[in-house]
């Protein structure tokens, strides 16, 4: 059984961003996928101080809770990873996560421990954001040599009170959509493995 593990950016417990994860994780579900749900409102994350010190340690000298989230999504097959639009950009939050995960696991370090993983991003946002936010997330998930699963067109919704997300029919089914076609990908990845 794979394992999809989504990633909410939101510093808010319960909100439009955590909304769409779980429905994203609910249809990984029905597919057959195990699931679990990181906050990032939950643990603690420093920036990345471009130290480098990790090449030569091979663990980072900062301690806080990253070598936990990095491990869990070492483990996972597929990872989602959604933020709201901060001023265009995701929250300070899901920024020090992709800072840090890049540069710990890049060819200084020795690392690919997300080559050939199945990656997915999701959006929310009010009224602008949506496509700047999405591809800085989707950057880093192409530069981890991850594979994208298609679909019809990026996962995003539209909300700006807390629950305004369940308004938006369309972005929820982009949410059930991107869960299970991450969960089928990395099923049919790990398929090929065996």
């Amino acid at each position: 059984m794979v394992k999809v593990l989504g990633i909410v950016g939101s510093p808010r417990k319960g909100g439009n961003t955590e909304i769409l994860v779980k429905t994203a994780l609910e249809a990984a579900e029905a597919v057959g996928a195990e699931t679990e749900m990181i906050r990032l409102s939950e643990k603690v994350v420093a920036p990345c101080d471009g130290c480098a010190s990790c090449a030569k340690t091979k663990k980072c000298k900062t301690e806080d809770d990253f070598a936990e989230v990095f491990d869990k999504m070492t483990a996972a097959e597929a990872i989602l990873f959604a933020s709201p639009s901060y001023f265009e950009s995701v929250t300070p939050q899901m920024k020090a996560l992709i800072d840090r995960a890049g540069f710990f696991n890049n060819r200084a370090t020795g690392r690919h421990a997300f080559d050939g993983k199945v990656g997915g991003a999701m959006v929310v946002a009010y009224r602008t954001g949506l496509a700047t936010t999405w591809c800085q997330m989707l950057i880093f998930i192409l530069a981890q040599r991850m594979i994208v699963p298609g679909i019809a067109s990026f996962p995003n919704a539209i909300a700006s009170e807390p629950g305004d997300v369940l308004k938006d029919k369309e972005g929820m089914d982009k949410a059930r959509e991107i869960g299970e076609a991450m969960a089928k990908l990395a099923q049919r990845l790990a398929e090929t493995k065996d």
